[in-house]
C-alpha cells in the first residue's frame, strides 16, 4: 500500500531541514541557559516515594518539611494516593525517621520507598549514560556501514541523534524531570528510530538494483518511490507504539511518567525524521557522488 507516489519527499525535506535546524538551535540555547532538570539519580540527594490510602496535599506536608528544616531544598509532587518528595541533600537518619513518623500521623497506612544517591554515584551514573548513547551510535555506524554503506550509516546516525536531541530539548525547555528512566527512554527511542530507518534504507537498496541512476532526477525518484512504498508501514508502527506509550503516560504510575512522556515525544520525532531527515540526507550524500563523472560511470556500470 502506497501513501502518495506523487509526493516529492526530497523536495519537502528542505523545509523540514530548516525546521530541525531551528529546533536544534533552540535546544542548544535552552541547554546552555537552563540545562536539564536532573533528578536524584544524577545529583546527590534523596527521593522519597510515598504510597497513601488517601490523597494528601502539598500544604499538609509543607509544615513537616519546615519542621525538618529543609523545606527550601525539597520538591513535592502530590498525586492520587501517592506523593513524591525529592530532596537536594541526602536525608539524615533522624530526618528520615521523623519524616516517616509525621506522614504516618496523616495517614497510618502510608508506605515509603527511599532512594539515596551520593555525589560520586551521581557523577558515575551521568557518565555511564553518556557512554551508553555514544557506544550505541558507534555500534549502529559499524553495523549499517557493513550491511549497507557509509552514507546510510551517516544518515541513520544523524536521524537518531536528531530524535534523541529533540526529546532532550523538550525536557530542557519545559523543565521536565530527568532521571534514569529518561535515559532508558532515549536509548529505546534510538533503537526504534534505527529500526524504522533501516526499513526505508533496505527498500532504497533493493530498488537501486532495478534502477538506472544516470541523473539527479533518477535519484530523486528512487528516494521518493522507496519512501512512498514503506511510509504506511512506518506510520502504522509508530501509531501503534505511540498509543501504548500515550496511555502508559496517562494511566501509569508516577515512577514511569517521564519515561512514557519521553517515549511519546521521541516516537513523534522518530516518525518525522525517518521520512524527512534520514532518506533525504542519504540523497544529499549520494547526489554528491553522482555529480562526479568518474564515480557516476563506476556506479552506472
Amino acid at each position: 500500500m502506497s501513501f502518495n507516489k506523487n509526493l516529492n519527499y526530497v523536495h519537502l525535506s528542505k523545509h523540514f531541514f530548516r525546521l530541525s535546524i531551528i529546533l536544534t538551535i533552540i535546544g542548544v540555547i535552552s541547554l546552555a541557559v537552563f540545562g536539564l532538570n536532573y533528578g536524584v539519580d544524577f545529583k546527590a540527594g534523596s527521593n522519597v516515594d510515598i504510597s497513601l490510602s488517601k490523597t494528601l496535599t502539598e500544604e499538609q506536608v509543607q509544615p513537616i518539611l519546615k519542621q525538618l528544616g529543609i523545606e527550601e531544598g525539597a520538591d513535592i509532587a502530590p498525586g492520587d494516593q501517592r506523593m513524591n518528595i525529592r530532596f537536594n541533600t541526602v536525608l539524615s537518619e533522624d530526618n528520615d525517621h521523623l519524616l516517616k513518623q509525621e506522614i504516618l500521623k496523616l495517614d497510618d497506612k502510608a508506605s515509603f520507598e527511599v532512594n539515596t544517591v551520593d555525589t560520586e554515584m551521581a557523577k558515575e551514573l551521568a557518565q555511564n549514560a553518556i557512554k551508553a548513547v555514544l557506544i550505541s551510535c558507534i555500534g549502529i555506524i559499524i553495523y549499517v556501514s557493513i550491511r549497507f554503506e557509509w552514507r546510510f550509516a551517516v544518515a541513520a546516525v544523524i536521524a537518531l541523534l536528531h530524535d534523541a536531541f529533540m526529546v532532550v530539548t523538550i525536557f530542557s525547555i519545559f523543565r521536565l524531570h530527568v532521571d534514569l528512566t529518561f535515559i532508558i527512554a532515549v536509548l529505546t527511542i534510538i533503537g526504534y528510530s534505527i529500526n524504522d530507518t533501516i526499513v526505508i534504507f533496505d527498500r532504497i537498496r533493493e530498488n537501486m538494483r532495478f534502477s538506472k541512476l544516470k541523473t539527479r532526477e533518477d535519484l530523486v525518484n528512487l528516494v521518493n518511490n522507496s519512501v512512498s512504498q514503506t511510509i504506511m508501514r512506518s506510520l502504522y508502527t509508530a501509531l501503534t507504539v505511540f498509543i501504548a506509550a500515550f496511555f502508559l503516560f496517562l494511566l501509569g504510575g508516577e515512577s514511569i511518567r517521564m519515561f512514557s512522556l519521553a517515549m511519546v515525544i521521541g516516537l513523534l520525532f522518530g516518525a518525522y525524521s525517518t521520512i524527512f531527515i534520514a532518506s533525504p540526507i542519504w540523497f544529499v550524500l549520494k547526489s554528491k557522488q553522482k555529480n562526479n563523472p568518474a564515480k557516476t560511470s563506476k556506479a552506472t556500470n
